[in-house]
């Protein structure tokens, strides 16, 4: 086993936005600090700058610049290339990316690197081709316009990381650690990376996938006379709703209820009402102490079982697991009433 070098790209070298911080740190942390008591040699690491290695830095809003030794250029030869993200113009408006990275990254892959994005630097193995016809992932936040954008790619928004062989992809934040473990796990072994993983107090291994932390509560909607039947819904999701009762708050019939929730959330009326439980449960399991069994009561899910049944299937994770990774930091909420007036 060896562990080889490692290529970061530092897509805005001059003026790095404080934001994008954290996923550059992360492959720093992992690969950069040396841990010969592990593993002797350890990884190489190269930050590898967009600009002109050693440029003047700018003065950047929060006063904070990077300078780096090496160029694109410097990403041929390198055993892995990671992208820890690309500037968020070109993810909200879809600006270019900075001139050179797409064929360095492309170069790179031919020469035989192992590609890793993190968080939304998928965007830019997406757009130098690597990514098509792959599974990949990115920040659930940025999935959606990830496969809007590039119809060719796999999307999968409920993991955690994606290991497609030779081209391997990750959810937001913390999750780029998550993939940056698995690396030192497939190049040096468990042991190495679970050593590393408790230094960096950290576990090894995470339960589910980035399912847990998607917002299941009710999506944006240019449908305004949805909001009060939706509304009202939500506010009886103890009760055994069905999408007649919907239809008839509404005063529409079955199908055009459906239709315009379709068009609205992306979903049907059925799976929207079953997201708005599991966002229910999901709150009650991060904010109360309550059993298993009366938040699956609470939140319309009925028994116990098939709450669990249900956060397995669309989380990923069980209810107990799911509380452990949201502790309880609000005031403890023994019951939530819940609103039966017409």
């Amino acid at each position: 086993m060896s562990a080889g070098s490692v290529a970061v790209v530092v897509t805005e070298e001059i003026g790095v936005p404080s934001w994008d911080l954290y996923e550059l740190s992360i492959p720093c942390t992992v690969f950069g600090k040396p841990q010969p008591d592990l593993a002797d040699p350890w990884y190489e690491l190269r930050l590898c700058g967009t600009g002109s290695p050693g440029a003047d830095a700018a003065e950047e809003p929060f006063g904070l610049s990077v300078r780096t030794r090496y160029g694109l250029d410097d990403l041929v030869g390198a055993d892995t290339v990671i992208v820890p993200s690309v500037p968020d113009a070109c993810v909200e408006e879809g600006a270019p990316l900075p001139p050179g990275l797409v064929d360095a990254l492309r170069a790179a892959h031919a020469a035989g690197a192992r590609m890793v994005s993190l968080c939304n630097g998928a965007f830019a193995l997406a757009e130098a081709g690597l990514l098509d016809g792959r599974r990949a992932t990115a920040h659930w936040q940025h999935t959606t316009q990830l496969a809007a954008r590039h119809p060719r790619v796999q999307v999968d928004d409920s993991v955690l990381y994606v290991d497609d062989g030779d081209v391997l992809t990750s959810a937001g934040l913390t999750a780029g650690l998550d993939l940056c473990l698995h690396l030192v796990r497939r190049d040096l072994g468990a042991h190495v990376a679970n050593q590393l993983a408790r230094r960096m107090v950290v576990p090894a291994h995470r339960p589910g996938g980035q399912a847990q932390f998607i917002d299941l509560s009710v999506p944006v909607t240019d449908d305004a006379g949805l909001g009060p039947v939706l509304q009202w819904a939500r506010e009886r999701l103890d009760q055994p709703l069905t999408v007649a009762d919907l239809a008839r708050r509404a005063m529409l019939s079955p199908r055009t209820l459906h239709r315009r929730i379709q068009a609205a959330t992306g979903t049907t009326p059925l799976q929207w009402l079953l997201n708005q439980r599991l966002a229910r449960a999901q709150s009650l399991l991060e904010s109360t102490d309550l059993p298993v069994e009366k938040i699956g009561e609470l939140s319309g899910l009925g028994t116990a079982n098939n709450l669990r049944h249900h956060f397995l299937k669309q989380v990923g994770v069980s209810p107990s697991d799911y509380r452990r990774a949201f502790p309880r930091s609000a005031p403890d909420v023994r019951e939530v009433p819940s609103t039966r007036s017409a």
